[in-house]
């Protein structure tokens, strides 16, 4: 925890100064709005508050003006301070995603009022751009204090701002015609329906008529002009359901109601599946609050111990991925219990040479980092207090787990925990394979849905002549 000491008046002089560094995320500015009451929309990430067709997500100005009154009241002067005035000049902006870097340096004291006047700025760390200047005047502490940084309540917004988008970056492509194994309860039933409903996707139903049926009875479901193939048993469903994906009649493959390695193992059949150029792999796109972009977890359902060939496939297919869905340079953040390579943790190992790897051209379409811990793949606080300098490092998009169990918690904590919603897909088959979960909700299964036309579509584009 952070301990702060105040200066007094007799201990400011001319030329004292202190800084505060912050990341504006998107959440920090619907906070900002929420508690302000100001809901211009020119400060909000989803909405366009000029008509250029653009989401401006500025920082309200007030907003970076009580970035300079965190410095006077934690810092310096610290506890006690009072503000007299504040005078602020802008000269240009600051949007969700920069960070920015607030600073106060003491020009004058007055020993009469016991009033302390201090310069105050904000600059722009990306490009070192000042953003604004002003003049506090402040009633300085005449005691001496030391305070630790306040536990306050956390605050997270609750919202699938990246889903969302991903939706609506979806919406105008044609429906994914997609075949559906054993939707035979409500939930895998449900999902494709939801897709249905929304245009992401139009199923194709194989599995037990009957049980099909049945349970959209049960939902209150109408499943007028659905294809359904009656396949009571799953293994012939799943297979049947490769097939006709074969046959041209389907452009991705989504799990019902049976087992993951059933619907699998047909798709994997190196003469009548679905393997493409690579391994087969999963990658959980996941919205998670708080997080000022979609984060890619990576593998956590199929490889259960990758070795170094397989985990080259496992970063190619998640960079692709992103770039799917709309993340131009992908950061990827290779995952191991330290920073530093260390030759008895073979991740360390491993994650050193993907790295390499991509600066060699041998991984392409993203930035590769590792290895990298946790906390200094996606903190940039974290990052620079272990001296870390590069552009993936508290960035990360997208985290290389060392294994499926590793991959797995993470991917688990970050829903239980966390409270994020992830979309499943598997990649490496010449067709999206779409995996939710039981316990998915309708935004997760919608997403999955979404995700996978995304990437449909820019396979399409890639191998269209």
């Amino acid at each position: 925890m952070a301990i702060y000491q105040n200066k007094t008046f007799d201990e400011l002089h001319p030329g004292n100064r202190a800084e505060l560094r912050r990341l504006i995320t998107q959440d920090d500015l619907i906070i900002f709005a929420n508690v302000s009451g100001n809901h211009n929309p020119m400060h909000l990430h989803d909405l366009d508050g000029d008509g250029d067709g653009t989401p401006e997500a500025i920082a309200p100005g007030m907003f970076l003006g009580a970035l300079i009154s965190a410095v006077l009241g934690n810092l310096l002067p610290g506890a006690g301070t009072l503000y007299r005035s504040q005078s602020l000049e802008f000269h240009a902006r600051a949007h969700a995603g920069d960070e920015v870097l607030a600073e106060v340096i003491v020009t004058s004291r007055d020993a009469a009022t016991g009033t302390v006047t201090l310069g105050t700025k904000v600059r722009r760390l990306s490009d070192d751009a000042l953003v604004l200047t002003g003049t506090a005047q402040v009633t300085a502490p005449s005691r001496k204090m030391h305070f630790e940084a306040h536990d306050l309540p956390g605050l997270v917004v609750q919202r699938h701002r990246h889903f969302e988008a991903i939706l609506a970056r979806a919406a105008p492509l044609p429906p994914l015609i997609t075949a559906v194994v054993c939707p035979e309860d409500p939930n895998s039933l449900g999902g494709a329906l939801l897709g249905r409903a929304h245009t992401l996707i139009e199923p194709i139903l194989v599995g037990s008529a009957l049980k099909i049926a049945a349970c959209a009875e049960q939902m209150g479901a109408d499943l007028h002009g659905l294809t359904i193939i009656d396949e009571p048993d799953h293994d012939a469903a799943a297979a049947r359901a490769v097939a006709l994906i074969n046959e041209g009649g389907a452009q991705a493959l989504m799990k019902g109601h049976l087992h993951t390695d059933q619907m699998l193992r047909p798709a994997l059949d190196r003469t009548t599946g679905l393997r493409g150029k690579r391994r087969f792999t999963h990658v959980f796109v996941m919205d998670v609050p708080g997080l000022s972009h979609p984060l890619l977890v990576t593998d956590a359902a199929i490889n259960i111990a990758p070795d170094l060939k397989t985990k080259v496939d496992i970063v190619q297919n998640a960079i692709d991925l992103a770039r799917s869905i709309g993340i131009d340079l992908p950061k990827v953040g290779v995952l191991s219990a330290t920073e530093n390579v260390n030759p008895d943790i073979p991740s360390s190992v491993d994650a050193a040479l993907l790295s390499k790897m991509a600066e060699r051209g041998q991984i392409t379409g993203g930035l590769v980092e590792g290895p990298l811990a946790m906390d200094n793949a996606i903190d940039m606080a974290a990052a620079r207090t272990k001296g870390i300098v590069s552009p993936v490092a508290g960035r990360a998009e997208v985290l290389v787990v060392p294994g499926i169990d590793a991959g797995n918690m993470l991917a688990k904590q970050l829903t239980y925990i966390s409270h994020a919603e992830g979309a499943g897909l598997v990649l490496g088959a010449r067709v999206p394979i779409i995996l939710n979960s039981r316990a998915d909700d309708d935004m997760a299964r919608l997403a999955s849905c979404a995700v996978a036309a995304l990437h449909h579509a820019r396979i399409t584009a890639k191998a269209a002549p």
